[in-house]
């Protein structure tokens, strides 16, 4: 029996290995005792499992399977239903050995009996719960159908789908309200008024119709025309808000790179990340999240103006880059999923990284994997493009840019955007803040609220640090916030 568990079980059963040893022993009895009898049976014995293997081989029973995630995306770290319907739709009996094929990451992989005890109509369904605590899309999938001849001696594994994508999107961390909404409010409503000269009273009023509220009667204007009028209803505008999400490489490889787990990109390699990026990543969905429940429309942008995620793999809508509601909320969410660095690094042999140009960008633990292929180029950061489309939406609300390694000459460049805002937010996501105070200097003086935080600071405590005075000096609880990872 032990000899048996040595031998491969992905070509015959232990019946089936049996069956073969005994063809064997008894061939040889025949060659030794010259019996034409155990030639035949020895024969039998040989060609029996042969031809069951050749037959489970030949004739496949054909499945059809239907794979449902509950909820769809999935937030990381929130466990996912998945329900499985596998049906017959080809000739053949019997019970069969199913597995569902996972990534490593989830665990052992459930195995099941097809069909299950509670089928109905032909139909097996069952269920199981995934859970993941990384962002990315992974392949779940497909199901593998263990078959054997009506003999029991031969095997044969085969997928009988092609598995499903889950989405797993990042998890928004709640922030505090801060004042970052300026003069358009926290109630998600921007009143204008419609005026003309200040003593035109006749610009700003009508006549009273039935359900206007008494408060709005403008009793000047009503001695005036002998009858009531009511003042103008003030127009309601959607407040806006502009994200600049930088993804570049070399603003986030400078530090312990890992390969972002789910689906291999275009060229076979896993999707390019780091610890800064991810920390980056968190606060676009959650300063996204918070901007969306007080009804701000949101524009994503990257470092050189193009669409924030253009080259997102999870992206529903690459090309878009304004967002509103809840779907606007959702597609970010999903678009966020997989999004990874872009530009290509590539590992020197002194440890250090290289992007595409071949300039260093510091020294990792691991090297940044490369990204999708299509997406070499990084974009150019900073430059006319991104100002032109921050004036063309000029003081329409806040501005929140999500950086990475950004040089001086850089945040020289980025400095005059704070001018198109009503205010503007950096935040700058490094391994070691403190050795970016002259880049945050260079932001402050160009009238950005900027700090430099490190990947493990806490996102609600450094959004918190925005409603204070940039201008007041540091009191001992930014020294304690300096410890804790930020660089105020």
């Amino acid at each position: 029996m032990a000899l048996l568990d040595k031998l491969p079980r992905h070509l015959f059963t232990r019946r089936g290995w049996g069956m073969l040893a005994a063809g064997a022993f008894t061939l040889a009895a025949a060659q030794v005792m010259g019996r034409r009898d155990l030639l035949t049976l020895a024969l039998l014995l040989l060609v029996l499992p042969l031809a069951s293997l050749a037959g489970v081989r030949l004739v496949k029973p054909r499945f059809q399977v239907y794979r449902e995630f509950n909820p769809s995306p999935v937030e990381t770290s929130a466990p996912a239903g998945v329900h499985l319907a596998v049906a017959r739709t080809g000739p053949g009996t019997g019970r069969v050995a199913m597995e569902e094929r996972l990534p490593a990451q989830f665990g052992q992989a459930p195995a099941f009996r097809f069909p299950s005890r509670f089928a109905t109509g032909g139909t097996s369904r069952y269920e199981y719960h995934l859970t993941s605590r990384h962002r990315g899309q992974y392949r779940i999938g497909p199901v593998t159908a263990e078959f054997t001849d009506p003999f029991g001696l031969a095997l044969h594994r085969q997928a009988i789908d092609d598995g499903d994508v889950l989405t797993v999107t990042p998890a928004a961390v709640v922030l505090p309200a801060t004042r970052l909404a300026g003069a358009r409010g926290n109630d998600g409503v921007t009143a204008t008024r419609v005026r003309a000269n200040p003593s035109d009273d006749d610009v700003m009023t009508r006549e009273y119709r039935h359900g206007d509220p008494m408060r709005r009667v403008h009793w000047a204007a009503t001695a005036r025309h002998g009858e009531l009028m009511v003042r103008q209803e003030e127009s309601v505008t959607t407040p806006e808000a502009t994200l600049i999400l930088d993804h570049r490489s070399t603003a986030f490889a400078g530090g312990p790179g890992t390969a972002m787990p789910g689906l291999p990109g275009q060229d076979g390699h896993p999707l390019a990340t780091s610890a800064a990026f991810e920390w980056s990543v968190v606060a676009a969905m959650s300063i996204g999240a918070h901007l969306a429940e007080r009804n701000y429309s949101l524009r994503a942008l990257d470092a050189g103006g193009a669409p924030a995620f253009l080259h997102s793999p999870s992206s529903p809508e690459p090309a878009v880059e304004e967002f509103s509601g809840t779907s606007g909320l959702q597609s970010i969410a999903e678009s966020l999923a997989a999004i990874h660095l872009s530009g290509t690094v590539h590992p020197r042999r002194d440890g250090n990284l290289r992007d595409i140009a071949g300039r260093n960008v510091g020294t990792g633990v691991e090297p940044v994997t490369r990204a999708t292929a299509g997406n070499d180029q990084e974009p150019q950061a900073f430059d006319d493009h991104l100002m032109d489309k921050l004036s063309a939406h000029r003081m329409r609300g806040p501005l929140i840019a999500l950086l990475g390694r950004i040089t001086v000459q850089e945040a020289t460049a980025l400095a005059p955007a704070a001018a198109y805002a009503t205010n503007a937010v950096a935040l700058v996501a490094v391994e070691r803040p403190s050795e970016f105070q002259d880049v945050l200097e260079v932001l402050r003086q160009g009238g950005w609220r900027a700090v430099a935080v490190a990947p493990k600071a806490q996102l609600a405590a450094v959004w918190g640090q925005f409603d204070q005075d940039p201008g007041l000096p540091e009191s001992p609880a930014s020294e304690v916030r300096r410890g804790a990872g930020v660089a105020t």
